[in-house]
């Protein structure tokens, strides 16, 4: 990959726009506002873009902002999705910027030097930028609030040239500072939960309490009675009490009466569902994702086989903030929305809808918001649909915040589809894998969505075999198949999608296949791997800087796992020691991961160990269960994350790398749990093939 590439105005990423507006505003005290394409939830996207732009525009770090921008597609739309749609998923936000922002700060650089050598009257090229200032050898100076006004006006350059790698400032840089540290470890960020306009009511809603359910009757006289509360009203979700502030709303939600019509509501419970997986897991799948040669055949044929079924959880997005939105009419009929504005074009034309106006009247507030995991990208909008709808039922009397609690984010929220793999695998006399087999089944997160179409071919869907059906491994025959099942539990992507679920399956059995073939686990994935890969790479650095093969303390144990999501790959060695109680505890997680540019080392470095606490506390602990069709947990006693005590020592390892930059935000899941697994294996001899692990012990 070429970095000096020059673009022009049709091959660059902005495509001719103008920068000043569209992807950056610099205001007189000198402040550079990026306007972000991609959301951030605290993956530190804001930070990537800003960086981009501030290298190429020669801008001082102390100067930099960054906001959300939504409402224009074209300007805003992810280029990894093709770029018609905005949108922040699938650790993205990179890859879609890496281009655009920096042909942006490149362009404004350009335009803010034509303002000067024309206010100066000198050649542009005997100006230079750097650290925020405009120089010219004659000792005249500008900062770039000074020059701004002018450099927008400016024609927007035909062709600009990116900087060479080796004169990169920020771009790589260890020690820059986040721009929302100081402001999220003081509290003083302000998130949705924290929005207050003049007026404002609260609304909390009143959901079925079993998926599929709908509002027969409803008696809200008692509610409507107690102070503070303003209305009840029906949305197409249920109901929603209204309020003059949220106790008043969770007071008057306990005296509304519903009926609730359940005659299409799912009525199963988790172990029925999980039988009824595991039965089709055992008959032929119903599509075919993958198949290199006659895998089954291979696997018949060889002297010897194995054969393992893994079993895995519905899991709630559970982040610390629960769902919420701010909707607002002003006086000229625009509508404005505060919220965690995931998928901005959807949400826009949601809310257009319901309030029958149009699109571009709808203004979005994109706010910071306190997790995601990619509950707030939901296609149709959900808590959208329901603070409009509430506030178009008082007929936009005042503005409206819909603020769902904890229960209802866990209770009525969206899912990490169940799965179970079934899985074989046949092995030759020397120990090498003749035939691969995985069956999965589990739900569609694209079907019947508008995405469908581009993500179900053939009746697979890609999330979920994505990290299956791409393995790196290289295999005499192998076969991946999908039956797809249908249940009224919601579901959605959940940090890292289908690699959460394929990489524990294909990582764990891979570790199963080596004992029977008495190979050490390292040795045999190197040996079918392409050694000059990327897997490669990170598998054999991640062994180095963890002592693989070397003693360990009495009571310590090893385990290993690789897998590529997102573009990114990235392998671990988890260390755990064994404790009295027969129990275990993560002391030590080696982490290696190839990403392409490190565009900011610390935030890559955040990002993994973020995603291994996260990825633990899932494996070990989260998971969403049904009792004839009710959600059981409904807050953090019940569905247990990891907690500080148990948060393992991280230690991070990047691979150096020309390639452009790929996902960071979710690729450091899938390998944690699976290595964890592996770990427990060498400690104790047990496969876990149920998660959460505290399901498998209490079984």
């Amino acid at each position: 990959m070429s970095h000096s590439r020059v673009f022009d105005d049709k091959a660059a990423a902005t495509g001719g726009t103008r920068p000043f507006n569209a992807y950056l505003t610099i205001a007189p005290d000198n402040t550079v506002t990026v306007i972000a394409a991609h959301m951030d939830m605290g993956q530190g996207i804001y930070d990537g873009i800003a960086t981009l732009v501030a290298e190429e525009l020669g801008a001082d770090w102390s100067q930099m902002r960054a906001i959300g921008g939504a409402g224009d597609p074209k300007l805003y739309g992810n280029k990894a999705w093709g770029g018609m749609i905005q949108g922040t998923g699938g650790s993205t936000g990179a890859s879609s910027s890496w281009e655009r922002y920096r042909v942006a700060g490149a362009s404004a650089r350009q335009m803010l030097v034509a303002a000067a050598a024309a206010e100066w009257r000198v050649p542009a090229s005997e100006i230079s930028v750097a650290d925020g200032v405009i120089r010219h050898g004659s000792g005249r100076t500008a900062r770039f609030g000074e020059m701004a006004a002018r450099a927008a006006s400016q024609p927007v350059p035909a062709q600009v040239a990116l900087k060479e790698p080796k004169d990169w400032v920020f771009i790589g840089n260890e020690r820059l500072r986040r721009l929302d540290s100081a402001a999220k470890s003081s509290g003083r960020m302000d998130y949705t939960i924290d929005v207050s306009l003049p007026g404002m009511l609260t609304a909390v809603p009143i959901h079925p309490p079993l998926f599929g359910a709908s509002v027969r009757s409803f008696d809200a006289s008692k509610a409507k009675a107690i102070k503070g509360v303003v209305d009840v009203v029906q949305h197409p979700r249920g109901l929603a009490v209204v309020a003059r502030d949220m106790w008043s709303a969770l007071k008057g939600r306990e005296a509304v009466t519903v009926e609730w019509d359940d005659s299409r509501a799912e009525k199963r419970s988790s172990p029925e569902l999980a039988k009824l997986y595991r039965d089709l897991a055992l008959k032929p799948g119903a599509a075919t994702a993958r198949q290199d040669g006659n895998a089954e055949a291979a696997i018949a044929a060889a002297p010897r086989s194995i054969e393992a079924t893994f079993e895995f959880p519905y899991i709630a997005h559970a982040a610390l903030e629960p769902l919420n939105a701010v909707v607002r009419r002003n006086a000229d009929g625009t509508l404005e929305i505060w919220g965690g504005h995931q998928m901005p074009d959807i949400y826009q034309a949601t809310a257009a809808n319901i309030a029958g106006i149009a699109p571009g009247k709808v203004k979005l507030h994109v706010m910071k918001t306190g997790g995601g995991f990619g509950r707030r990208a939901v296609i149709d909008a959900d808590i959208i649909v329901e603070a409009v709808s509430v506030a178009k039922a008082i007929n936009f009397s005042a503005p409206v915040k819909m603020q769902w609690t904890r229960e209802d984010d866990m209770r009525a929220g969206r899912y990490r589809p169940a799965y179970v793999h079934r899985l074989k695998a046949g092995i030759d006399a020397e120990g090498r894998i003749t035939g691969w087999y995985n069956h999965i089944v589990g739900q569609s997160i694209a079907a019947g969505t508008p995405f469908a179409a581009q993500m179900v071919k053939n009746g697979v869907d890609v999330t979920s075999v994505e990290g299956a059906n791409n393995l790196p491994y290289r295999f005499a025959a192998q076969k991946v198949d999908l039956t797809t099942t249908t249940t009224g539990v919601p579901v959605l992507w959940w940090r890292a999608v289908g690699s959460t679920h394929t990489a524990y399956a294909a990582e764990v059995f891979l570790d199963e296949v080596a004992a029977l073939a008495g190979k050490d686990p390292v040795a045999f994935r190197l040996s079918m791997l392409d050694p000059a890969s990327r897997h490669a790479a990170v598998l054999k650095l991640a062994a180095e800087k963890a002592g693989w093969g070397t003693p360990l303390p009495a009571g310590r144990f090893r385990g290993i796992a690789l897998a590529e999501s997102f573009g990114t790959e990235v392998a671990q060695v988890v260390e755990i020691s064994t404790l009295p109680n027969g129990r275990f505890k993560v002391e030590r997680v080696v982490c290696a991961v190839h990403c392409g540019v490190a565009i900011n080392p610390d935030n890559i470095r955040a990002q993994m160990e973020g995603s291994i606490g996260f990825g633990l506390g899932a494996v070990m602990k989260s998971q969403t269960t049904l009792d004839k069709g009710r959600v059981v947990e409904g807050n953090f006693d019940t569905h247990e994350v990891l907690r500080f005590d148990e948060m393992p020592r991280v230690e991070v390892h990047i691979l150096p790398s020309s390639d452009e930059p790929s996902g960071v935000g979710e690729p450091g899941v899938p390998p944690i749990g699976p290595a964890v697994a592996n770990a427990i294996f060498a400690a104790t001899g047990r496969r876990m093939h149920v998660l959460p692990f505290a399901r498998a012990e209490n079984a």
